[in-house]
């Protein structure tokens, strides 16, 4: 069963509008401990995200009142949110967002490869912020229940009369016997795609190599 950010998201919206000031932000993040916050419009549509990064800028910023020729975009851009003082002017746009019906395992992914700790979640109707994904609520798919987990590997397996299961911190033992041996490479590969699922051991034989590979003859 897949786990939707439903199950494990926030379900306060941390956000600040559009005109928030530099001390409003920070008092947020220091309120709800946390890394980032979302700017929102009137409508509580989110339209940016101001991080800790951003902040910081204030302080590691060399430039503030002088713009070379020769500045890459970026640089530029990292000046003018120096100079921010609201919300609107420190945010990186546009806000990366998540639904309710999002898959964890799509939501961890955007994380990791926007390299970003929260994700807003919005109504999928409205777009208004209904609440927040964290890092830590994606990791909670890995305390699952040992029977929740379980069920969900037998739920995989072509056999599972024939294949025995044990569950130890999340690393699931697969042990038994079938008859071809993609099948015990299928099953393992099924049973990793898992939420919550740690590892995967395989000791699973099979009575016939169907992936071995004969040499032409010359």
């Amino acid at each position: 069963m897949s786990i939707e950010v439903k199950d494990v998201m926030g379900r306060v919206a941390i956000a600040v509008l559009e005109d928030a000031s530099f001390a409003d932000i920070v008092a947020a993040m220091k309120r709800y401990a946390v890394g980032a916050v979302t700017v929102v419009d009137a409508d509580r549509r989110p339209v940016g995200v101001v991080s800790e990064d951003d902040l910081l800028l204030k302080e590691i910023d060399p430039v503030r009142h002088s713009v070379s020729m020769f500045e890459s975009r970026r640089q530029r851009r990292e000046h003018d949110k120096a100079a921010g003082v609201r919300a609107a002017q420190l945010m990186t746009s546009p806000a990366i967002t998540v639904t309710p019906g999002t898959c964890v395992r799509d939501a961890a992914r955007v994380m990791h490869d926007k390299r970003i700790k929260q994700l807003p979640v919005i109504d999928p109707v409205t777009g208004r912020i209904i609440g927040t994904l964290h890092q830590r609520d994606v990791l909670r798919v890995f305390t699952r229940p040992v029977a929740d987990l379980e069920a969900d590997v037998m739920a995989v397996l072509p056999d599972p009369e024939a294949i025995s299961i044990e569950i130890d911190q999340g690393v699931v033992k697969l042990s038994g016997r079938v008859q071809w041996r993609s099948q015990a490479l299928a099953m393992v590969e099924a049973v990793r795609a898992i939420e919550g699922v740690v590892d995967v051991t395989c000791e699973v034989d099979s009575d016939k190599d169907d992936l071995l590979i004969i040499p032409p003859l010359l």
